[in-house]
């Protein structure tokens, strides 16, 4: 099974994005609110609407009905969940001491501007490439949930937040008809095309990295 060979090229990154200052921060609320608005700027305004249209994309090149299906419905819970992330920050930024996010849009950091082009240029090249962009998004977010239930500091400043941004119970079982459909993939195509999902897949893994450091570190765009 193709998934199974991309969970073992992940896991590296995954324990480097665990390990992160970032989501450490979170875990026991010592993390900058800076951080945390830079974070939910880049995935609201950028990143998450990049998915969407990356999985439309692949969507609409998919040979199997019921991968389109799928996709197509990731493409809503995408936008969706920017829509959501921004709506929960503003729900308790009063209340955690968050600075506000302001009403016009942020520009692209470098990092998440890396992400969004690598999403946009898989997607475009093929349904495999795609494929393997898109993963990432998903399997790192839901093993970052869950790490930040098991390990977060107990009343620390972040715990409301923490609860808020955990995507729902039916999150997981999105994730695993994802990873089935990259085992179809793998079965459906080529070898030369399975080499492209797999080496899309690593390249947005290090992106996952990129995304937390990111947001630590707030970079701009020189003038």
């Amino acid at each position: 099974m193709v998934h199974k060979e991309l969970l073992v090229i992940a896991e590296p990154a995954l324990k480097k994005v665990l390990d992160h200052p970032f989501w450490a921060g979170l875990r026991d609320g010592s993390l900058p609110g800076e951080a945390l608005r830079h974070f939910v700027q880049q995935n609201s305004e950028h990143l998450l609407p990049a998915c969407g249209r990356a999985l439309a994309r692949c969507g609409a090149a998919a040979p199997r009905d019921s991968h389109a299906l799928m996709l197509g419905r990731a493409v809503v819970g995408s936008l969706e969940a920017g829509i959501r992330l921004r709506a929960r920050y503003e729900e308790l930024a009063d209340e955690l001491e968050l600075p506000a996010l302001g009403a016009d849009q942020v520009a692209v950091d470098p990092f998440t501007h890396g992400y969004v082009g690598t999403l946009a240029a898989a997607s475009t090249a093929s349904y495999a490439a795609g494929i393997g962009a898109l993963l990432p998004i998903a399997w790192f977010n839901h093993k970052v949930c869950e790490d930040l239930v098991e390990r977060h500091k107990l009343g620390a400043r972040y715990d409301k937040w923490i609860e808020a941004y955990q995507p729902g119970p039916g999150y997981a079982r999105t994730v695993q008809a994802f990873l089935d459909l990259v085992d179809e993939v793998g079965e459906d195509c080529s070898d030369s095309e399975r080499a492209r999902l797999v080496e899309q897949f690593t390249i947005a893994t290090r992106y996952e990295w990129m995304l937390a450091e990111a947001s630590w570190q707030r970079p701009v765009w020189p003038v």
